[in-house]
């Protein structure tokens, strides 16, 4: 049986990066989070994977290849992924083994985990990103880059019982649950929910042109116009989850929250920030 956690590395392979977008990443005008991402997965030398599974528009795989071509990637294919059987097809197995970087389009994600879950496909990308593959989801590719995806639920401050809804995704972390067009869509109850349920995890609420650029050394750096919200639940000193109905209001107490904007970093080990102003005093100082 396949299992649902992050691959190990290893040799001498480090991980790749894991990049969750919060959705509605600037294409044209600065597309900085994009060209950070090629740059990563080797600029000329890239060679990345597009999968618009998520999304039912036709163009959404040509658009983001000849987006990718125009940031300076040296090859760029989209692998459609309509059924399960085309996640055991021999030639986009081996099309992904080629890549440098693989990028998962906005969309439906439970798309994407009806599709790709459980799949020789689904086990190659945890593969990959173990042994130094870069992996970017933005919107619902976000989502479910973690063990555990929000594959729904209700916008709204306050957490409530019913206020989200869990199923597995790829599991390239087990550390986080992410969260997308996070401010835009009023979704911090939602998140805090997802905690709720499990205050292991820590919670990421991605805005939209916003991305987290998470090293192997598991550091955390924001890149983007908007912000990272990012929800500690691990000092959480009571929740009421388990005797909630419902619709009623969750009580969680003791639950630290951070703000993160560009340049700013958060050590996921540590679970302490690195704020870039701050940073700097101290170094002047």
């Amino acid at each position: 049986m396949l299992e649902m956690r992050p691959t190990r590395s290893t040799g001498s392979a480090k991980r790749g990066y894991l990049i969750p977008i919060g959705g509605a990443e600037e294409k044209e005008t600065n597309p900085v989070i994009l060209q950070h991402f090629v740059d990563l997965c080797g600029g000329a030398e890239a060679n990345i994977v597009v999968f618009p599974t998520a999304s039912r528009l036709e163009d959404t795989g040509a658009r983001y290849v000849d987006i990718f071509k125009r940031l300076g990637a040296g090859k760029v294919d989209f692998i459609d992924l309509n059924t399960r059987a085309d996640c055991e097809n021999l030639d986009n197995l081996k099309r992904l083994d080629e890549a440098t970087g693989i990028f998962i389009t906005g969309g439906n994600q439970l798309r994407l985990s009806t599709i790709i879950g459980g799949t020789p496909l689904g086990d190659q990308i945890r593969y990959l990103n173990a042994h130094e593959v870069h992996v970017a989801g933005t919107s619902a590719g976000a989502a479910i880059l973690p063990e555990h995806m929000i594959a729904g639920g209700q916008s709204g401050p306050t957490p409530r019982q019913a206020a989200v809804t869990l199923s597995p995704g790829l599991a390239l972390t087990n550390r986080l649950v992410i969260d997308q067009h996070f401010r835009e869509r009023d979704r911090l109850g939602r998140l805090l929910a997802a905690l709720a349920y499990n205050p292991y995890f820590i919670g990421l609420g991605v805005d939209e042109d916003t991305a987290g650029f998470i090293s192997p050394e598991g550091v955390l750096e924001v890149a983007g116009s908007g912000g990272i919200t990012i929800v500690d639940p691990s000092d959480l000193e009571y929740s009421s989850i388990a005797e909630a109905r419902r619709d009623d209001v969750v009580t969680m107490t003791n639950v630290r929250i951070h703000i993160l904007a560009a340049g700013d970093r958060f050590d996921l080990t540590s679970r302490r920030p690195l704020v870039q102003a701050q940073l700097e005093a101290e170094e002047n100082a």
